[in-house]
């Protein structure tokens, strides 16, 4: 308590409480982004459902390792080195690595996955494909796995920003607890958006396409600075939102026309009764 009370009167505790939120908001990006995609994919009944679910074993996943800082830490440790080296990377694996392999590959999977789905009409196997006559259990089950899969590793890079951040646990609890709180918040909104507008859902599979690669390059050794990929991520939005303006602007140019000649064809049919 005393510990608490000390850091709630320090103001580099505070500086780095909000900085942290801010960095645990944006790693949470790419979480939310992958949660909203798989959630689509289900009945609507069962979206905000599975959206929290997942939400929900992020929080609990980032508290737990949390409370296993030591654990955390270790997985810097190299366990397995294969003796190859470059300009920038390394073959020399800690559990930390191997992990953000693992999941940058399966990111990259999935989102091929995705991305081929998105451009082939023919039926599908995936479980979590909508026109699937399948139980929707079966449906719900497989996208909490595979949210889990990714929780897992998002999580464990999470809190090992928040190690190299600050050395108090305290402030790594609240901070993840403000952010998990935030994907919360935005879930439901961010689902919506991009179920409503298919040509975000390709730039977002296109973004965990960027996070995959980025994962399994940092698993190397090759630390690709966030900075950059965020920066790539909203001037790709910035762009996509541009399109999406002059889509609503023609959408509306078109219906303006068609009204307009609707009410010629009106005017010239109501003629010879005059």
């Amino acid at each position: 308590m005393t510990e608490i009370t000390a850091l709630m009167s320090d103001p580099a505790a505070w500086a780095a409480l909000i900085t942290l939120v801010v960095m645990e908001v944006v790693l949470g990006i790419d979480n939310l982004i992958f949660i909203s995609i798989l959630s689509n994919k289900l009945p609507p009944e069962h979206r905000q459902r599975t959206r929290r679910i997942g939400i929900g074993l992020a929080l609990i996943m980032r508290l737990g390792l949390l409370a296993a800082i030591g654990w955390i830490i270790g997985l810097t440790a190299t366990v397995v080195d294969l003796g190859l080296a470059g300009a920038g990377w390394d073959t020399a694996f800690s559990w930390r690595d191997l992990i953000l392999i693992a999941g940058g590959l399966f990111l990259v999977w999935k989102a091929t996955t995705e991305v081929h789905h998105a451009v082939d009409t023919s039926i599908s196997d995936d479980l979590l494909e909508k026109n699937k006559t399948s139980a929707v259990i079966n449906n719900v089950g497989a996208a909490i796995v595979q949210i889990i899969m990714l929780d897992l590793v998002f999580s464990i890079d999470s809190i090992l920003t928040a190690v190299g951040m600050t050395d108090h646990v305290p402030i790594m609890m609240v901070a993840v607890i403000i952010a998990v709180a935030a994907m919360l918040f935005a879930s439901d909104p961010l689902a919506e958006f991009i179920d409503k507008n298919p040509t975000v859902v390709m730039l977002a599979l296109g973004f965990l396409l960027m996070i995959g690669m980025v994962l399994i390059a940092d698993g190397f050794g090759v630390h690709v600075p966030k900075g950059y990929i965020y920066a790539a991520m909203a001037f790709s939005a910035l762009v996509e939102g541009l399109n999406m303006m002059g889509r609503k602007a023609s959408a509306k140019k078109q219906a303006a026309l068609e009204a307009r000649q609707a009410a010629l064809n009106k005017a010239e049919t109501a003629e010879p009764g005059v």
